[in-house]
């Protein structure tokens, strides 16, 4: 009799240990639960996420996007002009292989990379999460294309014996490039003839001015010079080398005009040699005033 009591007594306190042991765990997975659901209410962006990217044409870009609690959703990345699907998650669906999706799972970053970067590039891009409804956040892709030129005229006219400087100015430039190489004739100008040819280089404000400097001028210096820095388009400039003759081309354009003369191509060579501009404005007009006398002649 005894002994069933203990029996008894026994499987009741195994009965409450188990009734309390199953409510404990419900107790606390209820808890857990809770906890979770008030911890995670879904995926967001973080509000540090950029929305605008300015980046120089020909380099790369990279439009980050931060997603926190992402869970089980996809990223996608999608193109606003065209709505063209760029990747989902890390899968490509475009052809362009300079596009591509970069996770960076310490971050919870998602990033569109575009290399080298070209100006139809430039648009509105959505990071989307596969939500219901949809949650988007959008990065503006901004490029900015440098301007070149050579200062001056197309056509250069110098003396021979003189100095040259060819300016190359590139405008709008939001880093230097790697290099800046000059062409003669379809030549790389190298820059060990110090005493001859110089190529320096200085920044005013954001502008980067590249010289070539070309000492005691000869007729073989002249030709066509390129200036072609990297990643960014070229500028050229013809340089003539004179030997105190009138230039070809403006020979030409007087000698077709009625009364054209010798004296007007003297005239017309003196213009060009001329180093300061009021000794040009005034030989300038001395050969307008003949031009209209030979004009009057003629007429008679």
């Amino acid at each position: 009799m005894r002994t069933s009591s203990y029996v008894n007594y026994y499987v009741l306190c195994l009965v409450c240990w188990i009734l309390l042991g199953v409510t404990g765990v419900s107790t606390r997975s209820h808890s857990l639960v809770k906890r979770i659901d008030g911890l995670y209410p879904g995926p967001y962006f973080d509000s540090n996420s950029p929305e605008n990217i300015t980046v120089q044409l020909g380099t790369h870009a990279y439009l980050p996007c931060k997603v926190r609690q992402l869970g089980n959703k996809s990223v996608s990345w999608v193109r606003s002009r065209d709505a063209h699907i760029i990747s989902v998650d890390r899968t490509m669906f475009i052809e362009d292989e300079r596009f591509q999706a970069i996770f960076s799972d310490a971050q919870d970053t998602w990033t569109l990379q575009v290399k080298y970067v070209q100006a139809r590039d430039e648009g509105e891009y959505e990071c989307q999460i596969s939500t219901e409804p949809k949650r988007s956040h959008t990065v503006k892709l901004n490029v900015v294309v440098p301007k070149i030129e050579i200062m001056g005229d197309r056509d250069m006219y110098v003396k021979t014996g003189s100095t040259v400087a060819l300016r190359c100015v590139i405008k709008q430039s939001l880093e230097g490039p790697f290099f800046v190489f000059w062409y003669h004739n379809g030549v790389r100008v190298l820059n060990y003839q110090m005493d001859k040819q110089d190529i320096q280089e200085e920044r005013i404000d954001s502008d980067i001015i590249n010289s070539l400097i070309i000492r005691n001028a000869r007729r073989e210096d002249s030709g066509n010079y390129t200036c072609n820095p990297s990643n960014l388009d070229s500028a050229s400039v013809q340089l003539h080398v004179l030997n105190g003759e009138h230039p070809a081309a403006i020979q030409r354009g007087i000698s077709s005009a009625p009364g054209g003369s010798h004296a007007l191509w003297w005239l017309s060579g003196a213009i060009t040699l001329s180093s300061y501009h009021k000794e040009r404005f005034l030989v300038l007009v001395i050969l307008i005033s003949l031009a209209v006398y030979t004009q009057t002649l003629h007429g008679r």
